[in-house]
């Protein structure tokens, strides 16, 4: 059984009303994608588009230039093509003369108006939800007066807000956007693609059901909130005079915990610093998360999971994640990195021993392979891989205690050192012989495996360590600002093996008992991003 949208469509193709599927996705070029942008791309791509071998556009909605620009379509082609997204590319701005033109026919057919009055009396005339608008004293101009004040506006005659064209329905409508709602207004700054040649500029709301006709799209999908907009869609369409015109539908939006879905407030907190631009790997933005090592097949797989649905509702950060973690385990190849790195010595060996031991690439990888890895006679491990007074429960190596070295041997605690202050810098160990991992004929048992950095063929790597930018919600705090995770980063010097200093950028790994990681797409340095943990708290 498919979800609501799929048996829309496949209703029109059996009743005749579409022959060919089109789609579109229209973002307004103001700011890069997130991952609520992820499921709009894949219900208009891969869920319609593909399944129905039909075609989806890349729109931009480019009607304010105030706030568009070039860069921002660049970084949004960019995203599209990493989802997997093929097709045409249009502009908005392409079709002004088409959206002019269609303004003008109503005003022409008494059905749009120029106003003057300020934007705080039309606020004060459009009513409440249970009242009824006023109408504006410039409602009944005169249809020639109209076209005269629309084409001196088109001219630059007049400054911003100065007049704006309203369309005329109903001020008594109880769909408070059908009341008269503003669909051209003056805007004198430069287009990115148009320059200066325009200085009025037509609405959302009237723009995109044009577009969409001019364009042929069948399915106009969109989230939930542009319901109550679709008595206004469907009005333009009808009064322009558009043949076969679009429908639109609606689906619900993503919302997910602890992750901000407002493009405006993602901009601020570029804007302000709060991160390293719009690809900050602790970004929900595709270029963010792509910088920290998700797979645009997780993101699809994620979406999937999360199914079409009409009413709203808040995911768990837990299913996104576990799609990469699966993914990752599959795939990712294993290495070991020591991240608070403790000193450790083998004192029954020379201090030239060297010894080439094997590696499991992937173990969840028949075809994964192995590798080599040294092991000398001086090691790191984690700082809290060895206590002197441990916890209860505590199977990792303390004083009198043993462990196993993870690919290598079980190994004997024998001494330890402390500086000045008590903090242990060294810790001696012996070999316990005959313990060699896959071929352990020792008879000796131990509870406890660490991971170990073979410290004569070390790298140093700079790790980051990312948390949410969002803590919590207890619903004392009224805005994101009061959130804000002001411990979202931690960076970590590291000691890792040499094995890592070839991974090329963008390439993700298993941190043994640390994590998934990926190397850095943009850093010079070794400089690895934390994708995820190896567990999830997620039931779902």
């Amino acid at each position: 059984m498919g979800n609501f949208i799929e048996e829309i469509i496949e209703n029109d193709l059996s009743s005749g009303r579409v022959k060919d599927i089109v789609t579109r996705f229209p973002p307004e070029p103001n700011g890069y994608l997130h991952i609520g942008h992820a499921k709009a791309i894949c219900i208009n791509y891969y869920g319609t588009a593909i399944k129905y071998k039909g075609k989806c556009n890349l729109r931009f909605d480019d009607t304010n230039p105030l706030k568009e620009n070039e860069d921002f379509c660049n970084a949004i082609v960019e995203d599209l093509r990493w989802m997997g997204w093929t097709g045409d590319i249009f502009y908005a701005s392409d079709y002004f003369e088409e959206m002019y033109r269609a303004a003008v026919l109503l005003i022409e057919k008494g059905k749009a108006y120029i106003d003057d009055i300020s934007a705080e009396m039309m606020r004060e005339m459009r009513g409440t939800l249970t009242e009824p608008g006023k109408e504006s004293p410039r409602r009944n101009r005169p249809i020639a007066e109209n076209l005269a004040l629309f084409d001196d506006m088109k001219n630059g005659k007049y400054n911003d807000g100065e007049l704006v064209l309203r369309a005329k329905i109903d001020m008594a409508s109880p769909n408070v956007n059908m009341r008269d709602p503003i669909i051209y207004r003056i805007l004198k700054a430069t287009h990115h693609r148009q320059g200066d040649r325009w200085c009025v500029y037509p609405m959302y709301d009237f723009a995109h059901p044009i577009e969409d006709a001019v364009e042929g799209i069948t399915h106009s999908l969109c989230s939930l909130e542009f319901e109550d907009h679709r008595p206004l869609y469907d009005w333009v369409l009808t009064e322009c005079e558009y043949k076969n015109p679009p429908h639109q539908h609606e689906f619900a939006r993503l919302n997910i915990q602890r992750t901000i879905m407002s493009k405006r407030y993602l901009k601020k907190l570029v804007d302000d610093g709060v991160v390293d631009g719009w690809d900050d790997p602790r970004m929900p933005t595709l270029a963010g998360m792509r910088r920290r090592g998700y797979t645009p097949t997780a993101i699809r797989e994620f979406c999937e999971r999360i199914g079409v649905a009409k009413a709203n509702s808040e995911v768990e950060t837990g299913q996104l994640e576990s799609c990469i973690r699966e993914e990752l385990n599959a795939n990712a190849e294993r290495a070991m990195a020591v991240f608070e790195p403790l000193r450790l010595e083998i004192i029954d060996v020379p201090n030239d021993y060297l010894e080439v031991l094997d590696f499991d690439i992937n173990p969840n990888n028949e075809n994964g392979g192995r590798r080599p890895i040294t092991l000398s006679n001086t090691l790191y491990i984690e700082k809290t891989d060895f206590m002197v007074t441990p916890p209860p429960k505590y199977h990792r190596l303390t004083v009198g205690g043993m462990v196993r070295l993870k690919n290598a041997y079980i190994v004997k605690y024998e001494s330890h050192v402390t500086d000045a202050s008590g903090e242990v810098t060294l810790v001696r160990v012996s070999i316990i012989k005959n313990s060699k991992s896959g071929n352990d004929e020792s008879g000796v048992k131990v509870k406890g495996t660490i991971h170990w950095v073979d410290a004569k063929n070390a790298v140093d790597a700079e790790v980051r360590l990312y948390d949410y930018l969002l803590n919590e919600d207890d619903g004392s705090k009224t805005d994101f600002n009061g959130r804000l995770n002001q411990n979202s980063l931690k960076i970590v010097q590291s000691k890792a093996e040499r094995r890592l200093e070839e991974a090329q950028k963008g390439e993700s790994f298993q941190f043994l008992r640390q994590g998934y990681f990926c190397r850095d797409i943009k850093s010079n340095g070794l400089v690895f991003n934390l994708i995820v943990g190896l567990k999830s708290n997620y039931n779902g």
